[in-house]
C-alpha cells in the first residue's frame, strides 16, 4: 500500500486494517519539503507500527534526478515513486500495490490530457487496475473520503503544496473543478458515467486494433515491419497509425502521415524507437544510440574505437591484402580527428582500384544494396574525403604507393553483414 501520509492513503489504510486484509506500507520520502518531508515519513511509520504491518521507506534526491533527465519534478517524483514500487513488488514478493487514488484524481487527470491534446486513452482517466497496481477508492469523491475520515476520526498529515496554484493539477483541482462542480452538483457523478462509457469504447477500439494489427504487421528480426498498401485499404488511416504508433512514443500527427509518402529512407524517432520509410512499409524497431546519433570523430593516435561500430588502428611494416573488413592507408594523407559519420545525398568517392568518381547511392544500387543494408553503412571520414565505406569498399586517394613512410591498418573488428 502507497501510503504518503495524507487524507486518501491513510484511509485507505485504515480500511484495508478494518476488514484484515494482509498488507504493508511503503512511503516515498521525496526530499522537497524539508523536515516536513521526514515529519511525513515519521507519521507514515507510527501509523504501521499502530497497525501492526510492515514499513518500508526510501528517501529520493528529487530535484537532481529531475535536473539530470531534464524533466519536471512531478514527473521525476512520478518516476522515482514507481520504480521503487516495482522494486518492492518484486524483492518482499507482494503480489499488488494499492494507491488511493480517487475521482477527483480521475477528473483532474483527463483536464490536464485533454488542455494538453490527447487520443482516447488520455481522456479514459485513472484505470482502477492496472498489471499489479490497483485503485480501490476510484469510485469514490475526495469529499466522500473526507467524510468518512472525520466521522470516524482519523488523522492524517496535511500537503501544504497541494494548496499551492503552481502545478498545472492544482490549479485545475483549486479553480477549475469547483467551478465545474458549481455548475452541476451531480457532475462528477455524471463524469464517472462518461469514463466508463469512454473506457467501453477504448476496449471496442482495441479490439478492432488488433484486427487492424494482425492484418498489417508482420514481426521481423529486430521490430516489426508495417504495410502502408494494406494500412490505407482501411478508413480513419490517421487514427489507426496514431493508435499503432503511440504506444512507441509516436505522437506527432503530421510527421506520421509525411512518413508514408516519403521517399525510402526517410525516418523519424519518438524517446524510444526508430520510424523508418522502406518502399511500400514502415520499419519498426527499437532506437539505439547507434541509429540516433551520426557523427563520431576519433582522435590522432587512437589504437580502438567501439562507438558506434568496433575500430582498430594499427601501424604496420607490411601490407597485406586489402579486404571488406581490413584496408591499408597512408597515413601522411590522414587529416586528424578522423570522423565516422552515415552517408548522405550527393557523397561521391574514387573506389579502390577504379579512375574517376562515383556517387555513393550509385555504388550502393550496383552493389544492389538494401535499403535496410544502406541503413547500418558507416563512413570512414578524413576531412571531407571519405576513406573507407566500412566493411564494402575503400577510397582509392588513400591508398599505399612506393613513397609512403607510414602505413596504418585499419580493421573491422567485430563485421557485419549487408543483406
Amino acid at each position: 500500500m502507497a501510503c504518503s501520509g495524507g487524507l486518501d492513503s491513510t484511509t485507505l489504510c485504515r480500511l484495508l486494517n478494518s476488514i484484515n486484509i494482509n498488507f504493508a506500507i511503503a512511503h516515498c520520502n521525496f526530499s522537497l519539503r524539508g523536515k516536513e518531508s521526514d515529519l511525513d515519513e515519521e507519521f507514515a511509520e507510527n501509523l504501521s507500527k499502530n497497525l501492526s504491518v510492515p514499513f518500508f521507506s526510501q528517501k529520493f534526491d528529487t530535484e537532481k534526478y529531475a535536473i539530470d533527465s531534464k524533466i519536471s519534478i512531478q514527473m521525476a517524483a512520478r518516476e522515482l515513486r514507481y520504480k521503487w514500487f516495482e522494486e518492492v513488488l518484486e524483492t518482499q514478493n507482494f503480489d499488488f500495490l494499492l494507491t488511493a487514488h480517487h475521482a477527483d484524481d480521475s477528473l483532474e487527470t483527463f483536464l490536464i490530457n485533454l488542455s494538453r491534446g490527447t487520443g482516447l486513452k488520455g481522456l479514459t482517466g485513472i484505470p482502477e487496475i492496472n498489471g499489479q497496481i490497483i485503485r480501490p477508492l476510484l469510485p469514490f469523491s475526495r469529499e466522500e473520503i473526507l467524510r468518512y475520515a472525520s466521522k470516524n476520526k482519523i488523522k492524517w498529515r496535511e500537503d501544504e503544496s497541494n494548496s499551492q496554484t503552481k502545478y498545472l493539477r492544482n490549479q485545475i483541482r483549486h479553480k477549475i473543478v469547483p467551478e465545474l462542480k458549481e455548475l452541476d452538483e451531480n457532475f462528477l457523478q455524471n463524469f464517472n458515467k462518461t469514463q466508463s462509457n469512454l473506457q467501453q469504447s477504448g476496449n471496442l477500439v482495441e479490439d478492432y486494433l488488433q484486427l487492424i494489427f494482425n492484418s498489417v504487421v508482420t514481426e521481423n528480426f529486430d521490430g516489426y515491419t508495417i504495410s502502408i498498401s494494406k494500412l490505407k485499404e482501411f478508413p480513419n488511416i490517421n487514427s489507426i497509425l496514431f493508435e499503432l504508433l503511440s504506444p512507441f512514443g509516436f505522437t506527432d500527427f503530421t510527421a506520421l502521415l509525411e512518413l508514408l509518402t516519403a521517399q525510402s529512407g526517410k525516418q523519424i524517432f519518438s524517446n524510444s524507437h526508430r520510424l523508418l520509410k522502406n518502399r511500400d512499409t514502415l520499419l519498426l524497431s527499437i532506437a539505439s544510440e547507434e541509429n540516433k546519433l551520426e557523427f563520431f570523430e576519433i582522435q590522432e593516435n587512437t589504437s580502438e574505437v567501439s562507438i558506434p561500430i568496433e575500430l582498430k588502428f594499427e601501424e604496420v611494416e607490411s601490407v597485406k591484402n586489402s579486404s571488406q573488413n581490413a584496408i591499408f592507408v597512408d597515413a601522411d594523407k590522414l587529416q586528424f580527428p578522423l570522423t565516422l559519420r552515415k552517408w548522405k545525398d550527393g557523397d561521391t568517392f574514387q573506389p579502390f582500384g577504379m579512375k574517376g568518381n562515383k556517387k555513393l547511392g550509385k555504388y550502393f544500387k550496383d552493389e544492389k544494396l538494401s535499403l535496410v543494408a544502406k541503413q547500418k553503412i558507416w563512413l570512414l571520414c578524413s576531412g571531407e574525403k571519405i576513406i573507407w565505406i566500412v566493411g564494402l569498399r575503400a577510397e582509392n586517394y588513400f591508398r599505399i604507393e612506393e613513397n609512403t613512410k607510414k602505413t596504418l591498418q585499419i580493421t573491422l573488428k567485430s563485421p557485419f553483414y549487408y543483406e
